[in-house]
């Protein structure tokens, strides 16, 4: 699966100074390319841990014995690493956001490009979607949301115009959701 090609490869795992005895943590797994480029510059002693909560990054496990992958959020991270034996790492990495192949597939309900269920969800084990938040959060509850996580500075004509939108026609797609915004961002 063509996943992910990480931007500035070369320069982030030089940026780690790897030691090739070191305990490092890439707490975006996802395609694993930060991964293997750690892995290739470890000994034989070295050690990687892979954190990521996407189940298809699954898909992209890397078989090496210094190698282990934990599917979970990194924020477990303090008790993976010690339910693993780590007492201390000498890096980690974590590019941070969302990977083209989130965008890049209609499905996970990110892209503008093609149209799907509007899920949204890095773990699409999390119990609420985007489809629930967009239609069932107050326009106040959206504000809040666009502006604290999207950092958008409009997220109150926003948000009115979603709740405008839904009271319409419910809004359970990606196409759905970039229509009733279409006036706000002049989009293709």
């Amino acid at each position: 699966m063509n996943y992910h090609s990480p931007v500035l490869l070369k320069e982030s795992i030089d940026a780690l100074a790897i030691k090739e005895d070191g305990v490092y943590v890439d707490v975006t797994f996802g395609g694993g390319g930060h991964s293997r480029e750690i892995l290739s510059r470890l000994g034989e002693n070295g050690r990687l841990f892979g954190f990521d909560q996407d189940p298809d990054a699954l898909e992209n496990v890397i078989d090496d014995a210094r190698f282990t992958l934990i599917p979970e959020n990194f924020r477990y991270i303090s008790r993976f690493l010690r339910f693993n034996g780590v007492k201390k790492v000498d890096g980690v990495l974590a590019d941070l956001g969302v990977s083209s192949h989130q965008f890049d597939e209609g499905e996970r309900g990110f892209s503008t490009r093609f149209d799907g269920d509007l899920d949204m969800r890095m773990n699409q084990k999390s119990k609420i979607s985007a489809k629930e938040v967009i239609g069932s959060y107050s326009e106040e509850k959206l504000a809040e949301i666009l502006f604290l996580y999207g950092e958008l500075r409009n997220s109150r004509n926003i948000a009115k115009t979603i709740v405008e939108k839904r009271q319409e026609e419910k809004i359970e797609t990606s196409f759905q959701l970039k229509e009733a915004y279409k006036n706000i961002y002049r989009m293709r």
